[in-house]
This record gives C-alpha cells, sequence and structure tokens, in this order.
C-alpha cells in the first residue's frame, strides 16, 4: 500500500494551533542512549615484598665503606616503595651513609624526620657537617644535641672539636673544650687527642702543649700529634727533642709523625748529623719500607746534595709511587752546575723505571726530567718525554711549557719553543722572557723586539732577564733611541744613560716625557721630576696618566703631601682622567710615609678598590716603617685572605708578630704557610762584571771561589768598620766572627757577597749595581751603607719594591721602603 493511500492516521500531519490555546502536541523524542558498559574493576598493585633488616643494614655499610651515594638511595628507595618502616638503628645506618657520601640536605632531611633520636644520630650529623666543612652547621647541632636532652658522649665533643680544627675557629674550640672539661670527659685521652689536635690545627701551640702537660691520659696517639704540631708550626728543632722524648718514653711512632719530621728537617741548615739520626730511628723501627716515610727520606736527602744516601734508600722503597721518583728525579735537577751529565741522566733512567712500572707521571714529574734534559743539552731526549707530555695532557702547564721553549730553543727551533709559547694560557713574564731569549739566540731579533712590545702592550712588568736580552738585540739591531731605551736604562738602574738617552731624542712626545719624569722620581730625583713635569706642561705636551703617575710616585717618594694631592685631585677635575689601582697605592703611599696612617685606611675604603692586594701592602709597608703594629697585623691577616698563596703576606705578618714577642702566633702563621703549600722564594742577587753575570744565592755556599769571597766581605767590613764611628751598632752580629766558611752567616746576603765581588772586581770610579729578586733586609741595607761611606764608592741595589742608592753613608730611599 502506497504512502497516499495511508489511512489519514497513520500520516503525519501539520496541525495548526485552535483557537483556544491548546498546544499542539509536541514531537517524539529520540530514543535514550544506552548506558556505558561497566568499566572491569581495577586491579590493586601489590608492593614488592621488603628485605630483611640485617639486608638492608649490609647494603648501608657497604655504602658507606665505598663511599657510594646511589647505593645508599637505592636501599632508602627500596624501603619507601615496600612501605618498609626501619627502626633506629637502620636509621642511624642510613644517615652515616649520606654524611659519608658527602648529601648532607639529604641527611638533614632523614634527620629531621626520624622520630627517635639518640646520642648516635646526633653524633653522625655533628660529624657529617664537620667532614663536608660546615663548621658553623656543625657547631650548631653540636648545640642542638646539648639542649635536646640526650646525653652526648666523647664522640660528640670529638666530632664538635674536629669541625673547630677545620674551620680554624680556635675561639669556638677552646669553648667546647671547657664544655669538655665541666663535663668531664676531657679526662679520656681520646678527647684530649681531639683537643689538641684542634689546637695544632688552630696554630695555638702554648695551648697543644699546656694541655699534653696536664693530660691525665696520654696514649701514642698523643704523642704522635705533639710532634705533628710542632712539625706544623715550623719548628723542626723542637720536633726533634719530642722525637728523642718519646723514644726514651718508650712510645711507638707512627709513619704520619715521622715523615712529616723528615720533611721539616729536609729545610734544616746544617742538619746532617740530625738527618742520619732520623734515617737510624726510622730503620730501627721499622718503617724504612714504608712508602710514606721512605719517600719523605728520600726528599730529604735529595734537597740536601745527599744523592747517594737517597739512591740508597729510593732502592730498598718496596712498593714505590710517583711521590718517590719525583723527589729523586728532582734530586738531581738541584744538582747545580757541578756534576757531569752521565751523572745528572740518571734522573732519565729513573723516569724510565716509573714508566716501566705502569705509574702515570705528574706535572712536577715532567718539569724536573725537562729541567734535566735542559741542563745536559739532551734535546732528543727531551722531545720524547714532550710527546709524553703532550699524551698526559700537561702541555698547558706554565713551568712545563717554560722548559719546553728552552729546549726547543737550545735544538735552534725556534718555530717549535714558539707553538710552546702559544700553548700556554698563563703566559708569565718569566714564559715571555724565554721566548724572548730563544729568538735572541736564533738570531731572530726582529721577532725578539716585536714581542716584547706585546709584552709591554699587555701592561706586564719586565723582568731584569727580559731587560738583558731586549739590551742585546738593541745592540744587533742598531735600533734608534727611542723612549722603550730610557725605560730599559731606568730599570737597570742607569739614570745617566737614561737621561742622555731622552736628550738625544728629537722628537719628544708624551711617553717619552713620562718615561723620564718616571727614572728621575723611582731614582730618587724628585725634585727634578717635579721640575720635568712642569716643563712638560709649559712646552704643551699633552698629558696621559702615565705622567700623572709619574709626577704622584715622585711626590709619594719624598713625601711631599700638599703638591701630591694637588696633582691627584687636578687629575680628576681638570683632566677628568679615571684613576687606576697604581694612582690610589701612590697616595696610600703618601700618606702612610707622613704618618697619616688613618687618612690612608680611609681612602683604601673608599677607592671602591679595598679587596685590591696592592693598596693593602702599601699601606702594610708604612705600619712597619712608623711600628703601628696592632694595624699591621690587621692588615697582614687580611691580605693572607686576599692573597692565601703569596708568601709575601705570610712573611710580613710573621715578622710582625715575631716584632711584638707574640711567637706562637709567628708560628702559626708559619705552620700555615707549610699547610698551604705557601713556599717562600729562594733570594737571588745578580751581578754583571765583564760582561758575565754572577749569580748568588742566599745561605747557598755551592758558587765557586766562595772562599775568597767570604775572604773579600769580611777585609771590607773589617775595614770600614775601623774607618765609621759606627761600631756600636748591632749589623755587625751577622756571624763574622766565625771563621769556618758555610756557618757564617755572611752567606744568608747574597747581596752582599755580589758587592763584594764588584767592589773587588770594577775600577774605583765605576758603580756596583746588583739586582735581587726580594726586598733587601735591615742588616744589608745598613751594612750598604757603611761600606759606601768606607769605600767612597757608589753602590746601587734594586729590590722589588724601589732602588737603593748607596752614596756616602745615605740612601736614596731615606730608609723608607
Amino acid at each position: 500500500m502506497s504512502a497516499a493511500a495511508a489511512p489519514r492516521s497513520v500520516l503525519p500531519q501539520r496541525l495548526k494551533p485552535s483557537r483556544g490555546g491548546i498546544p499542539p502536541p509536541s514531537r517524539p523524542s529520540p530514543p535514550e542512549a544506552a548506558p556505558p558498559p561497566p568499566k572491569p574493576p581495577r586491579c590493586r598493585r601489590r608492593r614488592p615484598p621488603s628485605l630483611q633488616p640485617a639486608a638492608y643494614g649490609s647494603l648501608l655499610r657497604c655504602a658507606s665503606r665505598r663511599r657510594s651515594l646511589p647505593l645508599a638511595r637505592l636501599a632508602h628507595s627500596h624501603m619507601l616503595r615496600t612501605g618498609y618502616r626501619p627502626g633506629l638503628f637502620l636509621r642511624n645506618n642510613m644517615l652515616a651513609a649520606y654524611c659519608v657520601c658527602g648529601d648532607m640536605r639529604a641527611a638533614r632531611l632523614l634527620f629531621d624526620g626520624m622520630p627517635d633520636r639518640d646520642a648516635v644520630s646526633w653524633n653522625t650529623l655533628v660529624a657529617g657537617y664537620s667532614s663536608a666543612g660546615a663548621a658553623r652547621l656543625a657547631l650548631r647541632a653540636f648545640r642542638d644535641a646539648r639542649s635536646s636532652g640526650v646525653a652526648v658522649d666523647r664522640f660528640t665533643y670529638s666530632a664538635a672539636l674536629a669541625a673547630c680544627a677545620g674551620a680554624r675557629d680556635g675561639r669556638s674550640g677552646r669553648a667546647a673544650h671547657g664544655l669538655a672539661v665541666v663535663s668531664g670527659l676531657a679526662r679520656t685521652a681520646f678527647v684530649t687527642n681531639s683537643v689538641i689536635d684542634m689546637y695544632a690545627k688552630c696554630g695555638m701551640i702554648d695551648e697543644v702543649r699546656l694541655v699534653f702537660d696536664r693530660a691525665e691520659e696520654r696514649d701514642e696517639v698523643s704523642w704522635n700529634l705533639l710532634l705533628s704540631a710542632y712539625v706544623r708550626m715550623g719548628w723542626p728543632e723542637v720536633a726533634v727533642n719530642v722525637l728523642v722524648w718519646m723514644h726514651r718514653s718508650g712510645v711507638k711512632l707512627d709513619a704520619f709523625a715521622l715523615g712529616g719530621i723528615l720533611k721539616a728537617c729536609s729545610e734544616l741548615e746544617e742538619s746532617e748529623d740530625t738527618r742520619r739520626m732520623l734515617h737510624g730511628c726510622v730503620v730501627k723501627i721499622g718503617l724504612d719500607l714504608n712508602v710514606f716515610v721512605g719517600s719523605a727520606m728520600v726528599d730529604m736527602y735529595a734537597k740536601n746534595g745527599g744523592l747517594e744516601e737517597a739512591i740508597k734508600v729510593f732502592d730498598c722503597i718496596p712498593h714505590q709511587n710517583v711521590v718517590v721518583h719525583n723527589a729523586m728525579i728532582a734530586g738531581f735537577a738541584r744538582l747545580g752546575n757541578e756534576p757531569c751529565p752521565e751523572v745528572r741522566i740518571q734522573a732519565v733512567r729513573i723516569y724510565l723505571n716509573l714508566l716501566q712500572r705502569k705509574i702515570r707521571p705528574s706535572k712536577f714529574t715532567f718539569k724536573s726530567v725537562l729541567e734535566v734534559c735542559n741542563l745536559t743539552n739532551a734535546v732528543r731526549c727531551g722531545k720524547q718525554i714532550h710527546a709524553h707530555v703532550i699524551l698526559n695532557g700537561f702541555e698547558a702547564d706554565e713551568f712545563i711549557g717554560n722548559a719546553l721553549i728552552t729546549l726547543y730553543s737550545k735544538a735552534r727551533s725556534v718555530d717549535d719553543s714558539l707553538k710552546c709559547f702559544h700553548r700556554t694560557p698563563r703566559q708569565e713574564i718569566f714564559t715571555w722572557t724565554s721566548m724572548i731569549t730563544a729568538f735572541v739566540h736564533d738570531e731572530h731579533f726582529e721577532k725578539a723586539l716585536e714581542l716584547f712590545k706585546q709584552l709591554l702592550y699587555i701592561d706586564k712588568e719586565p723582568d731584569q732577564y727580559t731587560l738583558s736580552s731586549v739590551m742585546s738585540v738593541c745592540a744587533a739591531l742598531s735600533v734608534p733611541i727611542t723612549c722603550e731605551q730610557i725605560m730599559m736604562y731606568r730599570n737597570i738602574g742607569d739614570l745617566k744613560a737614561a737621561r742622555k738617552t731622552f736628550e738625544k731624542i728629537t722628537c719628544l712626545d708624551t711617553f717619552s716625557w713620562s718615561q723620564m719624569i718616571l727614572s728621575y722620581a723611582v731614582h730618587g730625583h724628585e725634585r727634578e721630576a717635579l721640575v720635568l713635569f712642569e716643563k712638560m706642561k709649559d712646552c704643551g705636551i699633552t698629558m696621559n696618566e702615565l705622567a700623572f703617575l709619574a709626577i704622584l710616585v715622585a711626590c709619594s717618594r719624598q713625601g711631599l703631601a700638599d703638591e701630591g694631592f694637588r696633582f691627584y685631585e687636578g687629575m680628576i677635575s681638570e683632566y677628568g682622567f679615571a684613576l687606576n689601582v697604581k694612582h690610589i697605592a701612590c697616595m696610600v703611599d703618601l700618606l702612610g710615609q707622613v704618618g697619616k696612617l688613618s687618612d690612608a685606611e680611609d681612602l683604601v675604603m673608599s677607592s671602591g678598590l679595598e679587596n685590591d692586594p696592592v693598596l693593602w701592602h702599601a699601606l702594610l709597608r708604612a705600619c712597619r716603617t712608623h711600628g703601628d703594629i696592632d694595624r699591621g697585623i690587621t692588615i697582614g691577616e687580611k691580605l693572607m685572605t686576599l692573597e692565601p698563596f703569596a708568601a709575601t703576606s705570610y712573611v710580613i705578618l710573621y715578622n710582625l708578630y715575631m716584632d711584638v714577642g707574640k711567637i706562637s702566633l709567628a708560628m702559626r702563621t708559619r705552620g700555615l704557610m707549610r699547610e698551604r703549600g705557601v713556599t717562600k722564594e729562594t733570594g737571588i742577587s745578580w751581578a754583571e762584571l765583564q760582561g758575565s753575570v754572577h749569580q748568588f744565592v742566599d745561605g747557598d755556599n755551592s758558587y765557586p771561589q766562595k772562599n775568597l769571597f767570604f775572604a773579600r766581605l769580611e777585609e771590607l767590613l773589617v775595614r770600614v768598620k775601623q774607618k765609621t764611628e759606627h761600631a756600636t751598632m748591632n749589623i755587625w752580629e751577622l756571624g763574622f766572627q766565625n771563621r769556618k766558611v758555610g756557618n757564617s752567616s755572611i752567606s744568608r746576603h747574597g747581596e752582599l757577597l755580589a758587592v763584594a765581588l764588584g767592589l773587588s772586581t770594577l775600577p774605583n770610579t765605576a758603580p756596583v749595581r746588583v739586582m735581587k729578586n726580594q726586598r733587601i733586609c735591615w742588616e744589608s741595607h745598613e751594612t750598604l751603607k757603611l761600606l759606601s761611606e768606607g769605600e767612597n764608592r757608589e753602590i746601587t741595589i734594586r729590590d722589588p719594591t724601589r732602588f737603593h742608592h748607596f752614596s756616602q753613608g745615605s740612601c736614596s730611599c731615606r730608609d723608607y721602603w
């Protein structure tokens, strides 16, 4: 049936709304959506089974023993995932693992979440902070432990004292010591040893001896700590006496204490009997086969020329390491120029022995063996060692690079020397000097001069070796007169030649004027410098920072405070120049010379460069001159912080402590210097006579014709003593009464021997010029004043601070240096 024939009631019809307002029927609603199928039931994830407490304990102890932080974290995370709740014993093991591995953040979080804590928990936390170097947090944890009601024990005090020792905090250490005494735990040898170690590391040697003498219980550790304390403080003589005392008391020595005293005695002069006594002691107690003690004995003999004994000790050590080999190789490198190459080449054989034992060389190994190759002209061997240097990644080391430059220079391979020069990132002044010298030896004079100009451009101060090489270059090339030659003559102390050079320059520029003004200033002719500066202004020469630096140096040397401040302020207001540290240092030196130390300190603090050691060194020099010891000690301690590896700061502070009788603090400074590996540079003096350079090392008697030099110097001093009226001065206590060469303290002043050689060799009208790499001491300064008066000669000494021109009993520095 079709749709047209369908009944009316079946077909949908569009109905109109009725008049009565009855709405039409609504459309049928769509069928309802089927409900979603039910989700399958979610299966609960089962936790992995936990381990036994003994297994967790073994894992955590293994992590502590191997210092494996991943293993400690693995054991901890397994406990968390399995829902295992460890007890106090396991929590303490976990805390110890985190502390030993150095993760103190995780250790602290674990400690704070522990429901229960005991003394072991607190001890572990304090010891962890102490080992991590966080002394402040360690002491805070120690205070919290005492206030928490937990009975602290000897291990708690030991950890707190170790934290004070690590931070060199003697004040807090003294407080911890007092608390240990009140608690009664200080009577035990364990806590006593911790107290001795703390005072020793803080440099408080008087307290060390007091605690040791009053200790109710002592053991072998106590004696060895006392011995190590004196070695640390730099008192090897007292340490030897303690060693004898220990031997007579029947105390057993350990390898650590013996190694320390052997190293200290290696620096003693005239101590051959002491060294042999220590060697015998080592053999008797059976530590001669110990690697640590054996290396110390090898170093002790090698440093003092006893190579035969060093070789015997070296051959007896069963398990030789790189330190033992380094000591032997360095011993051959220190032999000087006396032994034949066949003797010195033994160092290379020792190096081959090191390689055959598959021991990895260190930087010091390569430095020493390359020095031996340079001294013996073993160029082919040195090239092979250079290959080893590259393989071990040490080519960028400045000392190794310097040795390689010298090596290839001897082989006439200046291109290879230049490659080594450019591969050295820290191009210090001695590296530049070696490269310039290499060019000179290979007759590449233009390249040498160009490299010297680059050195001046980067604002590095050339030394006497550099200037000597450059002067040879200028002579070979017949270089026209320039301002660089004025600087060269100034640096070698020949002011007359510098003035003649200045007068011969046809076209004077700003740099020429500045160099000449500076030459007058540094050689004690301050008035001439001021006159030349005013003449420079009258000629309309453009001023620069160097010209003002030169005039400020002149004012500071003369003590002209008013003129100095006038130039200083005019430099800023009139010319608008920016001040640098050298200008400010001149003003600090000027204020210090006139005695205004407080104003000088205020200038440093307000300069914005209060962390620059140059300014504090200038102020410290003034404090020593004017006797302001307290201020000087404060500045010296600040310099030790600013320059922790500069030997000058330690030496100056040591002398200040000794001046006021604070011997323990002086020894503490000396001990810190030794502990940080800071060594004082050996004093060396040079004198150029008849075309050759003579070198004198302070305290060294190995140079040829030493008896002649000693006799000549004593003759000069006796003659001067008879001529002058200063016979009562204590400079004659230099030890001249001892006629045995080597025991006389004359050898400690190499500049005096150099002057004696000059006075004996040069004509009577020729001045004597000597250069020294250290600040001249007061005894030599006074002696040279008397020599200049008694012999009627001009003597010039250049040290790192200034030139000293001695003439007719006075010095150009006016006793301020």
